[in-house]
């Protein structure tokens, strides 16, 4: 079943979007605070964003700028605003379609089919990441560096993941414990430092140092 976030700060536009697309079988996760927006959508990591321009407290068009820094969710954009040089701007800075209000409700699902099937085809692609010639294998859970392969356990494998989706940022401890809880994951604190450690031995046996760092109150990143 595909996620979708609805990013929609008018209340009967957010609640007839969620039923629409829940009786087409997509979970729906609605957005009503939107300062943190783009964080918040980081850590819930659907599989499409449907976004409003015009936001209390934010930019729909700011949430999509920071978004496409470091994830290629699909973005539909569903506006008021729907002039040609709104429509330009948004294409622009990342967003994958532009639909005005009001929308046609067929029209907007048959949109967001084609380009969840669109996305599907890159989805290999999407289970490999790479970061400084390093790359994390989902599928057969293994690191790779200068020409060698290590093997990954769930729980190692989950926490790269999450490094990776977020490379060059710090994640906090507790983004990791919500993350992996929310992905049947369930390890408190001190396993999330024995994991790091062990990580860290994986990553000297394929020839990588100096590839996680730690600064306390901030968390873990990749550099």
């Amino acid at each position: 079943m595909y996620h979708i976030i609805i990013v929609e700060d008018d209340e009967v536009i957010r609640q007839e979007l969620s039923i629409l697309l829940k009786n087409a079988l997509y979970q729906v996760t609605e957005m009503s605070q939107f300062t943190h927006a783009a964080d918040t959508i980081k850590k819930i990591s659907p599989d499409l964003i449907l976004l409003d321009i015009n936001l209390p407290d934010a930019s729909g068009m700011d949430i999509c700028k920071k978004i496409r820094r470091n994830s290629e969710i699909p973005i539909i954009f569903i506006t008021g605003n729907n002039t040609a040089m709104n429509e330009l701007n948004c294409l622009q800075l990342g967003g994958d379609d532009f639909i005005a209000k009001p929308f046609n409700p067929p029209i907007l699902l048959a949109r967001i089919s084609a380009l969840l099937k669109r996305t599907i085809k890159d989805a290999a692609e999407t289970l490999r990441f790479s970061h400084h010639q390093v790359t994390l294998d989902i599928r057969s859970a293994m690191l790779e560096a200068n020409g060698k392969k290590i093997d990954l356990t769930k729980n190692e494998l989950k926490i790269l993941h999450f490094l990776f989706i977020h490379a060059g940022n710090f994640v906090s401890r507790a983004d990791f414990t919500n993350y992996l809880w929310d992905n049947q994951v369930y390890i408190d604190d001190n396993t999330l430092s024995v994991n790091m450690t062990r990580i860290r031995s994986k990553l000297k046996e394929i020839g990588v140092d100096h590839f996680i760092e730690t600064k306390r109150g901030l968390g873990y990143k990749l550099i």
